[in-house]
């Protein structure tokens, strides 16, 4: 097999491109591709280390000879390239790289590969990236179905732990084996979307996803990319979104994977300050560099583009946007005007979100982001980051914080539950209850609920209503739909067996319902993100602990009325000040039998609102509140 050096993908107008920090697809150039020239079947391959003297292609196919097959430079661009005869798809390989500095010689992953070897090995694999696609009905609705006034129901799933074969040594089921179940459920659950953890491969399987070394490549754990494919396409095709996790904030130090590529700190920073995260031990990828720039930019379009992504939620956005994000005086380096801003990372995520957005309109990209930092899900026009949605993290904290309370005290901390008025349309926020919630010492949430058992479920499903009733779309990390008791532990499947026991069925129910009568209600989604869709009704009843709110879509004449009571007490006969006279449905109230609850206390199917001022409107309603309960009444005026 002798290496041909007459066949490329590389133009010297790709090589331009790259130099200059704009080619946002280098996936199609780089890497290894499976190919025909002249007769002859094989891949080339091609890869950037500019400080090289000499780069190699080792594998499988030349018995892991690490001088056998040389790369040839291509000008000044720092890309390597070459064809070798006779490789194809499955092949593993590596590339050795030997520096000009240091006296560096490294086995090198290749950063643009398709695949992997299963980890803990760590080759590279030849493979290719087509699929017969059959989700064209959803790909030509998916605008409105990701748009901002649109429905947003997200299911947060870690697909290493969700469900596994007890009978099969408790191993990970296959993105194919989740293809016959997570689209299903998705659907029975009522949810519009699920969020994958990161799917992009990563050797430390208790990482979670989040770090990350192959930008380019799903995990070999659980298949081939078009496995993966397969169980995107089975959701799509049942209607439902996915959003995949990216992490551009940070990778691991793995002496096989992007650190110190080739004998230089290449994608990363080569000062500590800048380049190396405190809190995970891990580099920070050089934003100001522009071939790092169009890396990251091409990884992100790339699994929209091959892989049929609905979005990219980004992780650990504030340590992107801050040079002293957990660091103390004098481990950082201020900006050129002496502050914290990273004006690289931030012209860095400005320019990600253009191009997603210029290149797919119909997506949308969610900052993680927990900082005061203005604009985060407003257009680059208008000075903002560009994002579509930001995780409102004030939200989660303020809310978790008030409902582990007892409530005796609650009265206390009624300001917990109402302070996000005052912020509430300044971002387009997704409320997440997500992974990062029940792990870590933290419990799930039904054990984090005060209380006897009954009560801690209780407790939980009046979250649950209330994070309906607000402005935002939804968020909730798997097993928290039915009460899981355990923290989640990557290493073992859900409690599914819990589903047996009615609190814990009810419970899943509740939110079953919750996500219907939500995607049903143009008035819990439209104007998610205009004051003119949200008013209270009353958000200062602290001594009973309840709050009211209505909710407004673009039809004013509907109208849907939240009502929780945060306290075990039962509240009878409690008046609310009503927009109009009439009939008040009782659509959904959490204290139902069928949910788990007492089923003891009800409003016979609803309520009539009368011309009796109160609460500054012109009608009112007597209404009884179950204890710990959340109610939902809708009315056309």
């Amino acid at each position: 097999m002798t290496l041909r050096h007459d066949v490329t993908l590389l133009t010297d107008a790709d090589l331009y491109l790259f130099n200059e920090g704009t080619h946002v697809r280098l996936y199609e150039k780089l890497g290894a591709h499976p190919l025909k020239a002249g007769g002859q079947e094989g891949t080339c391959f091609a890869v950037w280390a500019p400080d090289a003297a000499q780069v190699f292609v080792t594998g499988d196919f030349n018995h892991w000879d690490k001088g056998n097959h040389p790369l040839r430079p291509r000008g000044g661009s720092g890309i390597w390239e070459g064809f070798v005869p006779g490789v194809g798809r499955g092949a593993l390989y590596k590339y050795h790289v030997v520096s000009r500095y240091h006296g560096y010689r490294g086995d090198k992953a290749d950063p643009f590969s398709f695949l992997n070897e299963v980890p803990p090995r760590t080759a590279s694999v030849v493979w290719d990236v087509s699929y017969g696609w059959g989700d064209g009905e959803w790909m030509q609705q998916r605008s409105r179905r990701n748009a901002l006034d649109a429905p947003v129901s997200i299911y947060e799933v870690h697909l290493g732990s969700w469900r596994r074969a007890p009978e099969d040594g408790n191993r990970s089921l296959s993105y194919r084996e989740l293809a016959a179940w997570l689209p299903r459920y998705a659907v029975e659950m009522g949810f519009t979307h699920v969020e994958f953890l990161p799917v992009m491969e990563h050797p430390f399987f208790g990482s979670w996803g989040y770090e990350t070394t192959s930008y380019f490549a799903p995990s070999s754990r659980y298949g081939a990319p078009q496995d993966l494919m397969y169980l995107i396409d089975s959701l799509h095709r049942q209607g439902i979104g996915v959003i995949l996790d990216w992490v551009p904030a940070h990778f691991p130090k793995d002496d096989w994977a992007l650190g110190f590529f080739d004998g230089t700190h290449l994608y990363e920073h080569a000062d500590d300050r800048k380049g190396v995260h405190p809190d995970w031990n891990s580099y920070i990828f050089n934003y100001g560099r522009r071939e790092v720039a169009a890396f990251l930019i091409s990884s992100a379009l790339f699994w929209l583009d091959h892989y049929h992504a609905d979005g990219l939620r980004i992780d650990a956005v504030a340590s992107m946007l801050y040079l002293d994000y957990s660091r103390r005086d004098g481990e950082w380096l201020a900006n050129g005007d002496g502050g914290k801003e990273n004006r690289e990372a931030v012209a860095f995520i400005r320019r990600f979100n253009e191009e997603i957005y210029r290149n797919y309109p119909g997506v949308q990209t969610i900052a993680e982001e927990s900082t005061a930092w203005p604009l985060v899900s407003r257009p680059t026009c208008m000075g903002g980051l560009g994002f579509g949605f930001k995780w409102d993290m004030g939200w989660m904290h303020d809310t978790l914080d008030y409902m582990r309370r007892d409530p005796v005290f609650r009265k206390h901390h009624h300001n917990n539950l109402t302070f996000r008025r005052l912020y509430a349309f300044s971002e387009n926020f997704v409320l997440p209850l997500s992974h990062d919630e029940v792990v870590h010492g933290k419990g799930s949430l039904l054990s984090r609920m005060p209380g006897n058992g009954a009560q801690k479920f209780a407790n939980l499903r009046a979250l649950y209503g209330y994070m309906y009733a607000q402005p935002g779309k939804k968020l909730l990390f798997m097993g928290g739909e039915f009460g899981q008791w355990r923290e989640w532990d990557h290493d073992s499947s859900l409690d599914w067996h819990l589903l047996q026991f009615p609190p814990h069925a009810g419970l899943r129910k509740w939110v079953q319902d919750l996500n219907r009568f939500y995607a049903g209600e143009p008035g819990l989604f439209e104007l998610d993100y205009s004051p003119e869709g949200f008013e209270w009704i009353e958000c200062n009843d602290c001594d009973n602990s309840v709050i009211s709110l209505l909710r407004r879509g673009r039809s004013t004449q509907r109208v849907i009325m939240a009502v929780c009571n945060f306290t075990p007490a039962p509240r009878f006969d409690y008046r609310l000040g009503a927009p109009g006279g009439g009939w008040w449905r009782e659509c959904l109230n959490s204290d139902a039998a069928c949910y788990g609850g007492t089923g003891f206390y009800g409003n016979l199917g609803g309520v009539e609102a009368v011309a009796s001022p109160y609460q500054g409107r012109s009608y009112s309603m007597a209404v009884t509140l179950p204890p710990l309960s959340a109610l939902f009444f809708t009315s056309h005026l």
